[in-house]
Formats: C-alpha cells, sequence, structure tokens
C-alpha cells in the first residue's frame, strides 16, 4: 500500500506547514468551493455514519453583522477581515436521519429516549466532522483559522432559532497572510505522550 502515500508536498500543505491564520486577503470564497469542501469532507468516518456536523457559511456582510456580537473582543476584527467564517454545529436530532445514512441497522433506536448518548455522539462525531472541515478545506488551497471564542447560545439564538442544532467552533476560512501570525508553537514528541502497549 505504500504507492497509496500522498507526498511530502501535500503532507506540508495539510499539516506541516499549515497554520492557523488571523489576517486575510480580500479575495472571497466562491460558493463552488464551499461545496467542494463539503463534498470532500463528507466522506470522512463517523459512528454509524451518523454524520452530525452541520455547517453555516458567514459570508455575506449582513451575516457578519449578525455573528460579531457574540464574538470575543479577539476574534472579532479578524473574523470580520476573512472571507468566510464557517459555524461548525451539531445536529442534536441527527439520529431521525439513521434509516437513510445507515440502513443496515434499526441505529435510530439506539438513541431514542438516550438524551446523554445523542448528546455524546453528536458533539464527538461533530468535532470530527469539523476537523475534517479543515483538512478539506487546505487540501483544496484555503487556509483556515478555528476559533473557540465566542458566545455559543447567542450563535445558537441567532443562526439556529427553531433547529436542534448546536455550534461547537467557529473556523474563518480564506487565503491567509502572515499579518498577526504567531510563532509556531512546540509540539510533544511521541514519547511524551504515546504508549504501546
Amino acid at each position: 500500500m505504500s504507492d497509496r502515500i500522498i507526498n511530502d508536498e501535500a503532507l506540508d500543505v495539510l499539516f506541516r506547514e499549515a497554520r492557523t491564520r488571523n489576517g486575510w486577503e480580500s479575495r472571497e470564497v466562491s460558493r463552488p468551493l464551499m461545496q467542494a469542501i463539503y463534498d470532500l469532507m463528507k466522506w470522512g468516518a463517523t459512528s454509524a455514519n451518523c454524520s452530525p456536523a452541520r455547517f453555516v457559511f458567514v459570508a455575506s456582510e449582513e451575516g457578519k453583522a449578525r455573528l460579531a456580537p457574540h464574538l470575543a473582543e479577539g476574534n472579532r476584527e479578524k473574523t470580520m477581515a476573512a472571507p468566510c467564517c464557517v459555524i461548525v454545529a451539531h445536529d442534536m436530532s441527527f439520529h431521525e436521519h439513521l434509516p437513510k445514512l445507515f440502513p443496515h441497522a434499526n441505529a435510530k433506536s439506539w438513541f431514542d429516549g438516550n438524551d446523554a448518548l445523542i448528546e455524546e455522539t453528536a458533539f464527538r462525531n461533530g468535532t470530527l466532522q469539523g476537523a475534517y472541515f479543515m483538512i478539506a478545506a487546505r487540501a483544496l488551497g484555503l487556509d483556515c483559522g478555528p476559533m473557540s471564542g465566542f458566545d455559543k447560545d447567542g450563535v445558537d439564538k441567532e443562526f439556529f432559532a427553531g433547529a436542534e442544532y448546536r455550534s461547537n467552533f467557529l473556523c474563518n476560512i480564506g487565503y491567509g497572510t502572515d499579518e498577526n501570525l504567531f510563532p509556531r508553537s512546540p509540539r510533544f514528541d511521541f514519547e511524551e505522550i504515546c504508549k504501546i502497549v
């Protein structure tokens, strides 16, 4: 299977040279590119193919004006300058779609009436899908600026009224610059946090 390994240039784009961007070029992210990100990331694995993530692409001035009051002060300016800010959320009613997404078993019954399992599964798998989203965006030539500094309740009321969606994190996407780019922070070595048993 070694012939299936992607090359070093691709690995650099996805991981080794990828940075959390705070500065952005004024180039827009087109609707076809937004859809291409989704059409790539949707193939990432989730438990029972539950696919609970939901995405709101906040790209218009009107949308940004609705989002701005709910951002932490340190995240407001860079988000308003980004071409697009994606609200990565999860659907607390994801299990209603399991007859379509996982027809091999009566998977919906695993969750019916079990709020704790619904919450745990939605959050875990929605977070996974958010990570797939970032990798897909990078693979398609975009930079990412993920953030957790925002008022979740405020965002949920503003963008998800009447829906069972819960916001998880925000991710600016676009073509990044080195403006306000922090020095690369260290990472743990394998021996520090990994164990083989």
